[in-house]
């Protein structure tokens, strides 16, 4: 018996046409649409692309799109700058600086300068302590789509084993702050990690956000476990000069044993430009006094 295949893509649809339905109703409350302003900084050609997509996937919600592209000899100050200009910016809901940033830029510097009700990215040391906390934060967008994910395939997950592996601050420890949340036994495991097998194979729900190809295998997992796959790692093909996409977990083997798993690509993906749009249409809603946007 194979795993069933969780389709991020038509989650991500789905969560985008919601969001574009709720954006009338701030529109006719304010006057004007919620804007996010996306900064590009240098010829990244894998950032030009995404940042491309934020803008088409921002216009098609019905939002404005503020997109500042800027050379890679920008300095940090200059960077600065222009965040603390978007910060004053009345029209400007969501702040989303583009990483990785050049040589000599401090990423941390940029992120600490953002206004973290503008903070749609849920970088900002602010929003990461009310996470911790348990408090109504911006949260980042990949990890909060992959809970979404779960609460759609699983409901409830209180008191469900979970394993995060991967320790980053952008998707590993926030996922593990959302799954405490959902009352969760929760283990964050990394490559550090003793036994890292017995760690998996212990858990109802495994997040594997650690960046190493199709390192988690089938005989890693519990039968039946859910599997949020978060890696995109492009590897070469069989074909000579070409490559293909796959994730921190080995799909082929992990099938056979998983309850549900999501694919690479098709799964994780979709949703964090969707969240994007959502934490974006939130922040309007909260710098507006309204209250928050229903069923998102």
């Amino acid at each position: 018996m194979s795993a069933d295949i969780i389709d991020g893509k038509a989650f991500a649809e789905g969560l985008r046409a919601r969001i574009a339905e709720a954006v009338p109703t701030f529109v006719s409350a304010k006057g004007r649409k919620p804007g996010l302003a996306v900064v590009l900084v240098g010829e990244d050609p894998a950032s030009q692309v995404y940042v491309r997509s934020k803008g088409k996937a921002t216009v098609a919600a019905g939002m404005e799109s503020f997109e500042h592209k800027l050379p890679d000899t920008t300095t940090q100050e200059e960077l600065i700058a222009l965040v603390e200009r978007l910060n004053a910016d009345e029209c400007v809901d969501g702040i989303l600086v583009q990483l990785p940033l050049p040589k000599g830029v401090d990423d941390k510097a940029v992120i600490a300068a953002i206004d973290p009700a503008k903070d749609v990215d849920g970088f900002h040391i602010a929003n990461a302590g009310k996470l911790a906390v348990g408090e109504e934060a911006l949260v980042p967008c990949t990890p909060l789509g992959c809970l979404m994910l779960l609460k759609d395939r699983l409901g409830d997950l209180s008191g469900l084993d979970a394993v995060v592996v991967g320790r980053s601050n952008i998707v590993g420890k926030p996922m593990a702050q959302l799954l405490l949340q959902e009352n969760c036994t929760v283990t964050v495991a990394h490559s550090r990690t003793r036994d890292l097998p017995g760690a998996v194979r212990r858990a109802d729900i495994v997040v594997a956000a650690v960046g190493r190809p199709e390192m988690i295998r089938g005989d890693w997992l519990k039968p039946g476990a859910t599997v949020i796959d978060v890696g995109i790692n492009r590897i070469p093909a069989k074909e000579a000069g070409k490559t293909r996409l796959v994730g921190d977990v080995e799909f082929a083997s992990a099938r056979d044993v998983a309850g549900a798993i999501t694919p690479v690509p098709g799964g994780v993906g979709p949703m964090t430009i969707a969240v994007l749009l959502r934490n974006t249409l939130v922040a309007a809603h909260a710098r507006a006094g309204l209250p928050p946007p229903a069923g998102l």
